[in-house]
């Protein structure tokens, strides 16, 4: 893993979520992509959850404020084998087609490739089409649809 924070052009910075204040900061961003988290202590308590098992939040910083960022995963399975699995990637809507979500998704192959992984997989709803041109274009491909159902 790269644990450096890299730093960027005009006060642009790529680092890890550590603490529980940082998560808070990003609250209002996730809940642009997961608007069922009723409350930024709701999504501190998750994330501290998901992080005793793996999960680390990158973002992206533009000055104190976050305005991309992405949760993943290193997973193991018999159909990808060791992968790295990207649960949560969102830009802010004002700051679209900046070129923030191409800087985060470069960082975020350069990561997996360092823990070791040979495959990057992320799952989206079929719904989001702005999302799906954008993963076309870093190269993602469509290969499985996910079924669930509530238990």
């Amino acid at each position: 893993m790269i644990a450096e924070p890299v730093k960027l052009e005009a006060g642009l910075e790529i680092r890890y979520v550590d603490h529980p204040a940082e998560a808070a900061a990003c609250f209002a961003l996730m809940h642009e992509l997961r608007p069922h988290l009723a409350s930024s202590a709701e999504f501190i308590e998750r994330w501290q959850r998901q992080v005793a098992v793996g999960y680390r939040l990158l973002a992206l910083w533009r000055g104190t404020k976050p305005v991309a960022l992405a949760g993943f995963r290193v997973q193991d399975n018999l159909i990808h084998g060791p992968h790295f699995y990207v649960d949560d990637l969102v830009t802010e809507a004002a700051a679209r087609s900046t070129g923030y979500g191409q800087l985060l998704m470069d960082r975020l192959k350069a990561e997996g490739r360092a823990l070791g992984c040979a495959k990057l997989v992320l799952d989206t709803p079929l719904t989001n089409t702005l999302g799906h041109r954008f993963y076309y274009r870093q190269g993602l491909l469509a290969t499985a649809l996910r079924f669930n159902t509530p238990l």
